[in-house]
């Protein structure tokens, strides 16, 4: 599928959320960031252009069928929210860069492109997401938990004995927590996107 028709489906598929805003939200993410081209990480799932917006829709269909097959009271829209806006962090977060690396073939140096982390406002990752959409568009308790814990554990803020007992308390309260979490997860780790 070209770029494109991922953006054509991710705007198709956030058009199913009722919420006020979210017009002001898609209009955001068009002309305000680079959501639809950016790149999902520097070096590993969907580093390549277009790869966030590939991510979170890939993200989205690992938790319908998380949702199908374990957890159907998971609300259809606040799954769908969750998946395709979990990582709005992401957006303006990236530059190209370049580095240099050893030709495997010829063992000579070569300069190649790579992404560097630029991040423009740094508020953290789940809860960055949580607060650029709240700019935009109410959550309930159950998205904000779920969009802000959905790294789980490898969230650095889990690692503490605090913070983990957040994440615990949050996966406990509310099954989209570690959905999202576990739909990321596969997305990342079973389909490299």
């Amino acid at each position: 599928m070209s770029l494109q028709e991922e953006k054509e489906r991710f705007i198709s598929l956030a058009k199913t959320i009722d919420r006020p805003g979210l017009i002001q939200l898609l209009d955001y993410l068009e002309t305000e960031t680079d959501f639809y081209t950016a790149p999902a990480s520097t070096a590993f799932h969907g580093a390549e252009e277009g790869g966030l917006l590939v991510h979170s829709l890939a993200v989205y269909d690992s938790l319908m069928t998380l949702r199908q097959a374990f957890s159907q009271e998971l609300e259809q829209e606040s799954a769908c929210l969750c998946a395709l806006f979990h990582d709005l962090c992401k957006a303006n977060f990236y530059r190209k860069g370049f580095r240099n690396r050893k030709n495997e073939t010829t063992g000579q140096w070569e300069k190649v492109e790579v992404y560097e982390i630029d991040d423009q406002l740094p508020l953290g990752h789940g809860e960055k997401s949580v607060m650029l959409l709240q700019k935009f568009i109410p959550l309930t308790e159950e998205e904000m938990l779920a969009i802000r814990w959905h790294m789980g554990g490898f969230d650095d803020t889990a690692r503490s004995y605090a913070g983990g007992q957040s994440l615990s308390g949050a996966m406990k309260r509310y099954a989209l927590v570690p959905a999202l979490h576990m739909a990321d997860m596969a997305t990342c780790y079973f389909t490299g996107k």
